[in-house]
């Protein structure tokens, strides 16, 4: 019964709408318990470098403030990215953002980029990560590297529902492009104009799991594929607000 209500509705464009009612009952219910306000009281009393961590998803990270758009759990608050943010000014130290800034369009991205400028103090520090455009379209190149065949193997058959004939690049470049809920891929230099333009400065790039602030270190979700393919498939660029 449950699959054929999912049919009928996908038949009639209202799978969308429906989830939509789903989540906003979820916001409405989390407002009127107050449960985001109590999640972030408790945690400014007890973290004295406040760190917010945006678009988590499931993994939660320790002695971050965990947001996402749809919290799983009651240790996250619901934060939509492309809204205003609910924090004064000036109240993190450090911001993080991994595989999460693609799933809005870059206009959005501007905006979420300068409100997180907006919620750091002087000198606090932003780090962003996400999928690289050049790599995901090299995978198109006819003399692949052994790393990118490998990753059309993975993505394949890691991440795709129905198995395309073979492996090839096209299938894999087409799924991360529509799949998920992309609408933006950056490659490194949109990115770091992005950032520059929301008014960060020093905008360096890093490696995996590395930073020069021990805070911004040992991040990344390093389960979510082989590390030689997380290496190849993102890019990891950090910057710093003005003043202090």
């Amino acid at each position: 019964m449950k699959g054929t209500i999912r049919d009928l509705l996908r038949d009639y464009q209202l799978e969308d709408f429906a989830k939509g009612v789903k989540w906003r009952s979820v916001f409405l219910r989390r407002n009127l318990l107050g449960t985001d306000k109590k999640i972030c009281e408790d945690y400014f009393r007890h973290h004295p470098v406040k760190k917010l961590n945006i678009g988590c998803g499931r993994r939660l990270l320790n002695g971050w403030l965990n947001a996402d758009f749809k919290p799983y759990s009651k240790k996250i608050i619901c934060l939509d990215a492309t809204k205003p943010f609910p924090f004064n000014p000036a109240t993190f130290d450090y911001v993080y953002s991994e595989h999460m800034i693609e799933h809005i369009s870059y206009a959005q991205g501007l905006r979420m980029l300068a409100e997180c400028l907006r919620v750091l103090k002087p000198g606090g520090k932003i780090r962003v990560v996400t999928p690289d455009l050049y790599f995901i379209t090299g995978l198109c190149r006819r003399d692949k590297s052994p790393l990118q065949t490998e990753y059309i193997k993975h993505a394949t058959d890691r991440w795709m529902d129905e198995r395309p004939p073979r492996y090839d690049a096209p299938f894999v470049v087409n799924n991360h492009f529509y799949s998920w809920g992309h609408q933006f891929l950056y490659d490194e230099e949109t990115l770091r104009d992005s950032l520059l333009t929301a008014g960060f400065t020093n905008i360096t790039q890093h490696e995996l799991n590395e930073s020069d602030d021990q805070e911004l270190r040992n991040l990344e979700n390093i389960y979510r594929m082989p590390e030689a393919l997380y290496r190849g498939e993102s890019f990891f660029l950090e910057g710093t607000k003005p003043g202090r």
